[in-house]
């Protein structure tokens, strides 16, 4: 069956050309599950600047947004935009519950996306990806990016189609090397299959493991007109930016260039790993990055880890950078997708100087280090890690792994550990982990209830210059701060030439 494509009209083209001229000075940065979700993105694309949803774990979100009753009703209102009714419309029956399930009640699940998805998890990933995008980019014309990890797999490929059938202007994406991803978007752009290798542990390189999409077969027929979104490509070296930028299969259009005090996932320090005396580890001078050998590189770039102040603006753009990914700032403000609980006591512990960000070397079941603000009734605290009960439910950290009969498993140091050994695993590897997974989740609210009556407990991740957020204030005794707030002040001490890539206001 020929492909039916829907032809965009002049103002589309005229709207996707324009976008691509402009280059923003701040990119706001693509935090936890929804933490960065639709409106703390469109809030800071009206500003000009750009705004990133975050592309982590958004089958469960909106699965759970649904459940939860979709009380202002937005997530049917992008779901009636979905290019595929029938899709939307079994999401729905799925997964909608009128005024929202009872708090006591479980959350349906999600089940996790393996190296073949069934037709049921591409339509919900798919859909999931559509729905933020397109709230985030809805009425107005300004940037917006989804930012997506090269350790989470299985998903990429469906997110990153119905990333773009919202329109996405960027994907941005970090944690590993996305090599394959710029290629990918080549071929999604022009409705063609693709394909991408998993990192399958104790694999032969002669035997390479694969997960498919193929447009044409989702649609049955039918495929929507797309655009290409440009690619950035978080990197911890200008030696990794080199890389990308001569061997990635397709092009790569700029880097995000991310030290190791940014939160979330950090680049592990090179060599033997050190710690230091609270068990943190240690980053030297090979760690970093030569800023002039990036440069040369010859495309644009973005610092990101600890630039979230307007001094720190005008050293990046001194340096030839186009500006600065920043990322905690707009974590706690009022758009962003944190539950208001922890926004203001975050606030209040920077102002009473309590607030402690600790990079913990085993949290993660990445093996990544992992930044963990120390807040209580989270898993960083021993108290609450020890009492919850380790489950691994939702999978997006797993680990593929090769069976003795040759077959694709699946395991999680974040597991019960049991299990964990069981499939092959080593049992040290299990010692401190925690599930990044759930702990997000419920940073936004949406913790899973179980059977017992416990609600999963959340885990905060931050940059280490959290304190810095008490710049964006209105008042000393202020509570609260928007994300045009935070924009505004970044952007005070530059120079209009500076900041004339991009707009200085989005119309709506």
């Amino acid at each position: 069956m020929a492909p039916k494509e829907i032809a965009p009209t002049a103002s589309t083209e005229h709207a996707d050309q324009d976008t691509a001229q402009r280059k923003p000075t701040i990119i706001q940065g693509g935090m936890g599950v929804a933490v960065s979700d639709w409106r703390l993105a469109r809030s800071v694309a009206l500003t000009g600047q750009m705004g990133v949803v975050s592309g982590t774990a958004m089958d469960t979100v909106l699965a759970r947004r649904l459940q939860n009753g979709d009380l202002d009703g937005k997530m049917r209102h992008a779901l009636a935009e979905f290019p595929y009714p029938k899709m939307a419309k079994k999401i729905i029956d799925r997964y909608y519950i009128e005024g929202g399930k009872s708090a006591d009640t479980p959350y349906k699940a999600t089940p996790v996306v393996s190296q073949k998805p069934t037709r049921d998890q591409l339509e919900l990933v798919v859909a999931a990806n559509f729905v933020e995008v397109f709230l985030a980019k809805e009425d107005h014309d300004g940037l917006v990016g989804v930012n997506f990890l090269e350790k989470i797999q299985t998903p990429t490929l469906a997110s990153l189609y119905g990333a773009m059938l919202a329109g996405v202007d960027y994907v941005l994406m970090g944690a590993g090397i996305p090599r394959h991803i710029p290629g990918v978007l080549d071929r999604l752009a022009e409705g063609e299959k693709v394909e991408y290798p998993l990192h399958v542990l104790d694999a032969p390189a002669d035997e390479p493991v694969v997960t498919t999409f193929d447009p044409m077969q989702f649609g049955e027929g039918d495929i929507p007109w797309i655009n290409r979104p440009k690619f950035l490509a978080i990197v911890s070296s200008a030696t990794l930016a080199s890389m990308l930028a001569k061997k990635s299969n397709g092009r790569i259009d700029g880097f995000i260039v991310e030290g190791a005090s940014a939160g979330g996932h950090n680049a592990p320090p090179r060599g033997k790993m050190k710690l230091n005396e609270k068990g943190e580890p240690v980053y030297g001078k090979r760690d970093a990055v030569d800023l002039d050998a990036i440069a040369a590189i010859g495309l644009p770039f973005w610092l990101a880890g600890s630039y979230g102040t307007p001094d720190a603006v005008q050293q990046a753009l001194a340096t030839g950078a186009s500006g600065v990914q920043v990322g905690t700032a707009f974590a706690f403000s009022n758009e962003s997708g944190l539950l208001p609980e922890i926004k203001r006591d975050v606030i209040e512990r920077c102002r009473n100087g309590s607030i402690e960000v600790h990079t913990d070397p085993l949290a993660s079941p990445t093996g990544f280090p992992f930044k963990v603000l120390g807040k209580r009734g989270t898993v960083s605290e021993e108290s609450v890690y020890q009492q919850r009960r380790r489950v691994c439910d939702l999978g997006f950290l797993r680990q593929a792994y090769r069976r003795e009969d040759g077959s694709t498993g699946w395991r999680c140091p974040g597991e019960p550990v049991q299990s964990f050994v069981a499939k092959g695993g080593e049992e040290s590897a299990c010692e401190g982990r925690k599930c990044i997974c759930n702990g997000l989740v419920a940073n936004i609210g949406l913790g899973q209830t179980r059977r017992d009556g416990t609600t999963e407990p959340a885990i905060v991740t931050c940059g280490d210059d959290v304190k810095s957020i008490l710049q964006f204030l209105a008042t000393p005794e202020a509570n609260e701060y928007s994300a045009p707030q935070v924009v505004r002040h970044l952007l005070s001490a530059a120079s209009p030439q500076e900041t004339s890539q991009s707009s200085a206001m989005v119309a709506v």
